[in-house]
């Protein structure tokens, strides 16, 4: 029960599984020329915003714009009358989706990434360039929508949002993604997921946003040299038994995504990334029935584009600390096992964020930067979303009383 690094706060009720492939491999086949495809970047802008006007004022707006091969990237159209907002969104945001394919450590895995920089730079999961933790010094090759292959390198890891940064040094021009402000999605927003699930490249899906700051609680996947090993591969992690986890607060969907988007994109309507795919949820771990549920996970694009800032500077992640240990409030009352109602402050670390605040041992904390909070996990989580540094305010129940209460957060790197 600690909001203190190395020691997150369990989040029991079913299991999530990294979405990162295991190797693929497919039965070789007889060789086929090459045929040379070509696409004009202008007609792809021009499909691309025809189509999300199109589907904003009714299908057949914009048609007459559309004069695109669909040869050369991702999205190919055979029918330009009936193109919808999904060809759109897919149009814009595929050139700036990679798959990603890594092996050391005797083990290899496919996932995906985005675009940052028109140089190389690349945002993808840690659990994805370090094989679940089982490797430090991976090899990564890069493939883009035009079939293009780079090798790349990882320019630094942020294990406590599993988040990654690599780099693709050759002489090339990429085309970067367009971040979304997460903080301005709604549930029922229509989304696209894009990546290699299962090593099929440039697989787009659709869905909605079903949920918003949703915690979950996933494999710690560090390098072993940073003192994190893997948990035995690419298995599912429930935490509460012992082994080291991270929570992350995440964007929920029902688009499909499986095993192999791990680092790819969840954009809007615009083409636009919200988020960054991560994980998925089990059947299984509900049921016992396998198959996909259309439950799934992205890191949100605002701590995304914050923390690949700071990777792409050289920089170690920014990660905020409140100097409170918690637990879920409720849970100790037997009648009210299954729910949580916030987070039970157990402790304070003297001089700490929290005590300099006025919180004490006792409290309940109900919400945080503006975020409910119904469970310990969920504040740890909401926590390390956040740069050190950062004053935002908490609401807490103390006494039967609710109070607001600005704090200003310190440094988790900096902890013992």
């Amino acid at each position: 029960m600690s909001e203190n690094p190395g020691h997150e706060a369990s989040n029991e009720g079913y299991n999530r599984q990294f979405l990162f492939d295991t190797p693929y491999v497919e039965e070789p086949v007889a060789a086929k020329p090459k045929r040379k495809l070509v696409s004009n970047p202008r007609t792809a802008a021009l499909i691309a915003a025809g189509a999300i006007f199109g589907a904003a004022v009714g299908s057949g707006v914009g048609v007459a714009a559309y004069n695109f091969v669909g040869h050369g990237g991702t999205v190919v159209v055979n029918n330009a009358e009936n193109v919808n907002w999904v060809t759109g969104a897919a149009a814009k945001a595929s050139p700036s989706v990679v798959t990603i394919s890594v092996s050391g450590s005797g083990s290899a895995g496919s996932g995906s990434g985005i675009v940052l920089t028109a140089d190389g730079y690349i945002l993808t999961n840690t659990h994805v360039v370090t094989l679940d933790g089982s490797t430090g010094t991976p090899t990564i090759q890069v493939k883009t929508t035009d079939g293009r292959i780079f090798d790349a390198s990882v320019v630094r890891t942020d294990p406590t949002n599993d988040l990654a940064v690599i780099k693709v040094s050759a002489a090339v021009t990429f085309v970067p993604a367009t971040f979304a402000d997460s903080g301005k999605i709604n549930v029922g927003d229509q989304v696209v997921a894009i990546g290699a699930p299962l090593g099929l490249e440039d697989t787009v899906t659709k869905g909605i946003v079903s949920y918003l700051n949703r915690t979950i609680q996933v494999s710690n996947s560090a390098a072993p040299e940073n003192g994190t090993g893997g948990l035995g591969g690419l298995q599912f992690f429930s935490g509460g038994n012992g082994q080291q986890a991270i929570n992350l607060n995440v964007i929920q969907t029902d688009a499909a995504i499986n095993p192999g988007n791990s680092g790819g994109a969840l954009v809007n309507e615009q083409g636009e990334v919200i988020g960054v795919n991560v994980a998925i949820a089990s059947a299984s771990s509900v049921s016992g029935q396998a198959g996909s549920i259309g439950v799934g996970f992205a890191i949100p694009s605002n701590t995304a584009k914050r923390i690949a800032n700071e990777l792409m500077s050289g920089k170690v992640a920014s990660h905020a600390l409140l100097g409170a240990m918690v637990s879920d409030a409720g849970a100790s009352n037997t009648n009210a096992a299954a729910f949580t109602t916030g987070a039970l402050v157990q402790g304070l670390t003297a001089g700490g964020s929290a005590e300099k605040a006025g919180v004490q041992k006792g409290d309940v904390i109900t919400e945080f930067n503006g975020q409910k909070i119904t469970s310990a996990s969920e504040l740890t989580a909401a926590v390390r979303q956040l740069a050190a540094g950062t004053t935002t305010n908490l609401k807490l129940i103390r006494n039967g009383n609710e109070q607001t209460i600005s704090v200003k957060l310190g440094d988790a790197s900096k902890a013992k």
